[in-house]
């Protein structure tokens, strides 16, 4: 396959500068598609691959709300953009506390690429649970849904507009001197108003918004919570949070189009606004540190520890560590939790209930 910088620098060229929506969208169905980007010999790591007792906990949440649900079936247990399928697995491991669950419940994974889908049929083999595969959300049977979606939402798309003394301009990427480099968009967009200060960037994630959207409307009509786990904040705020990983370096957003993992932080609060617009009920927002604490991480720990060797002690110590870090850069910080569920469900573990959100 060519690289990706080709055929980008031949699309501007025949259609201009293209905006950095497009620009991520490209990048991130190329770089998907093309690798498992995961692990030492990828270009970031997850939660889940950190330590099973995350995967574990978020199984225990599922079978206290469907418990709360009143057990129904079926019941869709869906995972967006499932990685490896390593939460997954340690998730369903975890619901064997209530057998009546495996009888009810259907695994469906909402993922696009090829590679990822091999990991994670090899990580479910031995699950017992019946697995199918969705190109999109929509796409999944109807009835009660269970979902979870960890570091999904920032891999989706945004748009990027910069204030200056003519209004909010859209940022593009173009080319100049066989580089890619951003631009602006002349015309600013009317409909932003006048900003404040020249200077500042406003990400509007259209597609976060959509898919909070879609998956809020099927919670009302049908059933069910989701779970979504992701770092960024609680709008609204301004900044530019658009970033790159390759070989868990950070590198330029340009640098290495469709071989770099391209994401932004996610804006809950545009995420919560988009479920109570749908008649759905939110739950949160508290920090992956103490969601995960208020589910008993600690306990957890200490009981792997009691079957453990001194080193692999030494690693569930680590592990416990580095998922609750506090401090602006630590996972248990920088992470945020936040559920969206039908309105009949009027509590979440771990998750004060924010609804109605301001």
């Amino acid at each position: 396959m060519r690289p990706l910088k080709e055929a980008l620098g031949e699309i501007i060229a025949l259609e201009g500068p293209i905006t950095v929506e497009r620009y991520m969208s490209l990048c991130l169905r190329h770089y998907y598609a093309t690798r498992d980007p995961l692990g030492a010999a990828g270009d970031f790591t997850t939660a889940p691959e950190i330590s099973q007792m995350f995967g574990e906990l978020i199984g225990l949440w599922m079978l206290e709300v469907w418990n709360g649900m009143g057990r129904p079936a079926p019941c869709r247990l869906v995972e967006l953009g499932p990685g490896r399928g390593t939460l997954m697995a340690d998730l369903v491991r975890a619901t064997r506390l209530l057998p009546d669950f495996k009888a009810a419940a259907s695994i469906h994974l909402v993922e696009t690429s090829p590679a990822l889908r091999q990991r994670q049929q090899a990580a479910l083999a031995a699950s017992g649970f019946s697995v199918e595969w969705h190109d999109r959300l929509e796409d999944v049977p109807p009835g009660p849904t269970l979902l979870v979606a960890n570091e999904f939402f920032d891999a989706l798309p945004v748009r990027q507009f910069l204030a200056t003394e003519r209004g909010w301009c859209e940022r593009l990427v173009g080319l100049e001197g066989g580089s890619l480099i951003f631009g602006l968009r002349a015309e600013p967009e009317q409909a932003l108003g006048t900003p404040l200060r020249p200077g500042d960037v406003l990400e509007w994630p259209a597609a976060a918004i959509d898919v909070m959207g879609t998956l809020a409307g099927r919670l009302t009509g049908q059933g069910g919570a989701a779970l979504i786990l992701d770092y960024g904040y609680w709008g609204p705020a301004f900044g530019d949070t658009l970033q790159a990983l390759k070989g868990h370096k950070p590198v330029g957003p340009l640098d290495a189009p469709g071989d770099a993992d391209l994401t932004t932080h996610v804006d809950f609060h545009r995420l919560a606004r988009a479920a109570l617009a749908r008649g759905a009920r939110v739950h949160g927002i508290a920090t992956q540190g103490d969601f995960l604490q208020e589910l008993g991480i600690e306990a957890r720990a200490a009981a792997l520890k009691t079957r453990a060797t001194p080193t692999q002690g030494a690693d569930i110590d680590a592990a416990l560590a580095r998922l609750t870090e506090r401090g602006p850069k630590g996972m248990g910080e920088l992470f945020k939790v936040l559920a969206v569920t039908h309105g009949s469900i009027q509590t979440a573990p771990g998750l004060p209930t924010l609804s109605p959100a301001p």
